[in-house]
């Protein structure tokens, strides 16, 4: 008696076994919970997780592909040609559930309507689905953290050249900063630069030749046919009219660019580039206009005036304290002046540095420009930016 029960037991036990281990967590559940991990501090788990779900997510598309495979090869199928509509049909009708499954799964990723009706451009979809570079991207992350900077770096890469199968394609943005910032950080500069400069030539279409400046009543000015046309215009205005009037005819929220617009402009400033005034234009015109449309948001009848009634209102709202910080706000000002004053134009960068010898909270900002009022000078060129 005690024999049978404890083979039931062990027969129990073996059947529970297997069917847990065909239960396997999803991948999207496990880079959800890594990222739990991750953010607790648990770093060793984390990393199993995101290794995890990138294994779990190529397994499970390897298996879709190889059941269209197996359906694709069946002689009444062949005969069906690339019809995708009638494979499909096939596959159905004829209860190939695995395969009718990963077809299903294919159009949840992918619009049926982008392969033409060709079963084999649905088959070599699969080839991007097995990506996974969420994944990719945390694993790296893992490794940042933990002071593995070459490894990071190459996963983020990695990631970045699976842009294809995110789930959100903005994300190649985040990527792409991850990677300068990394760069920056081993002093890699010359490829940062080129990392910086592509988000520009990607991103900002005023930057571009394809862009146009936009004045603050929303119209395009006609006589401002190209970009760099665009940014003569904005130089002359900030130069011959001073520094309000500037900000009272542009604006330009483009904040997708705004960093790489700041960290360009302290590299070419620590180098002693001219274009580095351009870059520091822009970054500085994207964050006061973000800054304006918050206040007008809070304070439908605000209207812009001079910077100086602008920074009284900063001090009313913790998100734009939040948010000066955050763009380096005082610093990208005073950067900003000094490659002013470096090109030839010291009343601009007057104006700039008097605004923060205004400001008393912009702290060692406040105290430089302060140094420059009583002895205007350019910045030392130094290496690191």
């Amino acid at each position: 008696m005690k024999n049978k029960i404890l083979i039931f037991i062990l027969i129990f036990i073996f059947f529970s076994v297997n069917l847990f281990s065909q239960q396997e967590t999803p991948w999207w559940l496990s880079l959800e919970q890594g990222k739990q991990r991750f953010r607790s501090g648990d770093y060793g788990a984390a990393l199993l997780l995101f290794e995890d779900a990138r294994r779990q997510r190529r397994a499970m598309y390897e298996q879709m592909e190889r059941d269209l495979i197996h359906l694709l090869s069946i002689n009444e199928v062949r005969r069906l040609g690339d019809s995708l509509d009638r494979v499909e049909r096939f596959s159905v009708e004829r209860h190939y559930t695995a395969a009718a499954a990963a077809f299903q799964e294919l159009y949840y990723r992918i619009p049926k309507s982008s392969f033409n009706n060709s079963a084999a451009a649905a088959l070599s979809a699969f080839d991007n689905l097995k990506n996974y570079p969420e994944a990719e991207y945390w694993i790296g992350e893992v490794y940042r953290v933990e002071g593995e900077l070459p490894l990071a770096l190459s996963q983020y890469r990695r990631a970045l050249n699976m842009r294809s199968a995110l789930e959100d394609p903005g994300f190649s943005l985040t990527l792409q900063y991850k990677i300068a910032s990394v760069l920056r950080t081993r002093q890699e500069y010359t490829e940062m630069e080129r990392v910086l400069l592509s988000i520009i030539n990607d991103y900002d279409t005023l930057w571009t030749n394809a862009g146009r400046a936009e004045t603050n009543t929303g119209r395009v000015p006609h006589d401002q046919a190209s970009a760099s046309f665009a940014r003569s215009a904005m130089t002359r205005t900030l130069t011959d009219q001073g520094i309000n009037s500037f900000l009272i005819m542009y604006r330009y929220n483009n904040t997708s660019v705004e960093q790489a617009h700041r960290l360009l402009g302290y590299y070419f400033s620590a180098q002693g580039r001219p274009s580095a005034e351009h870059h520091f234009m822009f970054a500085f015109l994207i964050q006061n206009t973000v800054i304006i449309e918050e206040v007008r948001r809070r304070q439908y009848d605000f209207t812009f005036s001079t910077m100086e009634a602008l920074g009284q209102e900063l001090v009313k709202y913790p998100l734009l304290l939040s948010y000066i910080e955050e763009v380096e706000y005082y610093k990208t000002i005073y950067y900003f002046a000094a490659s002013l004053f470096r090109n030839g134009k010291p009343a601009a960068a007057r104006s700039l540095w008097s605004y923060l010898a205004s400001v008393p909270q912009a702290g060692e900002w406040h105290s430089r420009s302060v140094s420059q009022l009583r002895n205007p000078r350019p910045e030392p060129i130094v290496e690191m930016p």
